[in-house]
Formats: C-alpha cells, structure tokens, sequence
C-alpha cells in the first residue's frame, strides 16, 4: 500500500490543540494514535470530537465486545479499509470471535455461526452496508435481544466505522510498522464489491 497523502502530524511538531487531543488519545483505552486520527488531527475540535465518539462506540455500548468487532469487521471488509480491518481483526480474536468466522468475512466467504447473536448482528451489519437500509426481522431481531439502546448503538457503531474506513482510504493512512496487511498483501484493492459480505447461513 502506497504512502499516506496526507502529512501526518508528528507529535512533537503538534500545536497545543493537536498535542491536548493526541495525549488524550494515548492516554485512553487505545493506547496509540494509528488510524484516522492521524488525519482528523489537522482539525483539533474534529478530532477531538471523533475520538469521544469513538471512544464510546468502541469500548462503551451494551453489545459484548466480540459483536461491536463483528460489526467492525463487515464494515472494515465492506470498504476494504486495510487498516481498520488489520487491527479490528486481531481485536475481534482476542474478544472471541472464532478464527473461521473471521477467515470467512476476509475472504469473502459466507460465514457459519453457531451463535445466534452474532448472525442477527452480521445480517444487521450486512443489510445495512449493502442497501443502507434494515429489513424488519433483521431490525427486530437486534431490537428484542439488545432492546432499543442496543439498536440504536449498534447503527451508530456501523456508521462511524464507515466514517473511519473512507477516512483510512481517503488519505491512504499507512499499517504501522510491523502490521502485515490481510485484505490485499499484494497491492491496492479494488473497488469494493458488495459479495464480500454474502449471506451466510447459521447452523
């Protein structure tokens, strides 16, 4: 993947806006400043906002954290952000989502699940990536197990990663050093294409 086309600002060449945001950011549950950020920070009350909201939404809604990285997930594989899904991946894994769950949204594969939560938040994730609409007994299932927050947060959650991802891709934002890149170790990818996230039955 080719360099950033945006500068992207070091922290000790940071106005005192950008530096606040930043130790704000390292100081929080993510630890590092990676991803779109990196960009959001040429606005300091942009980024300031963007990283409260994320906050939240990452580490704060009612959904377990393996369906927040599931939705993450359908969303980063949808737009063929390669940063956000490198990271969101291993995220994914560590809050136990299973590897065949994983391996088959990276591929383009349809997914089985075992657990019904988590077909009722892919087919939610889905849905709302391919047509940005809800049909009612996807909505309904999500609504009845998670009730009206989780509903709500879950749309937010898909939303904002979109943000992220058209940011990353937008600008070009780089892996870190160290990360492999998962979606397309080759090169650039290409357009997205809606078959990545196919339909995937439940057993």
């Amino acid at each position: 993947m080719s360099g950033a086309r945006i500068t992207l600002p070091d922290p000790e060449a940071m106005s005192p806006e950008q530096r606040a945001v930043y130790d704000t950011v390292v100081s929080g549950p993510r630890g590092a400043v990676i991803g779109p950020l990196r960009a959001a920070l040429h606005s300091p009350d942009l980024a300031d906002r963007w990283q409260r909201l994320g906050e939240f939404l990452r580490y704060r809604t009612c959904l377990p954290k393996r369906l927040n990285e599931l939705a993450i997930l359908v969303t980063g594989r949808r737009w063929n952000a390669e940063l956000e899904w490198v990271v969101h991946a291993e995220a994914a894994a560590r809050a136990g989502l299973s590897p065949q769950v994983i391996a088959a949204i990276r591929d383009g594969d349809p997914p089985a699940f075992s657990d019904p939560e988590e077909a009722e938040v892919y087919a939610f994730a889905r849905e709302l990536q391919l047509s940005g609409r809800v049909s009612d007994p996807v909505y309904d299932a999500v609504r009845t197990r998670w009730k009206e927050r989780g509903v709500v947060e879950l749309t937010a959650l898909i939303g904002y990663y979109t943000m992220v991802a058209m940011t990353l891709n937008t600008h070009r934002i780089p892996l870190p050093d160290g990360m492999v890149p998962e979606l397309y170790p080759d090169g650039e990818p290409p357009v997205a294409v809606l078959s990545n996230i196919a339909a995937g039955p439940t057993t």
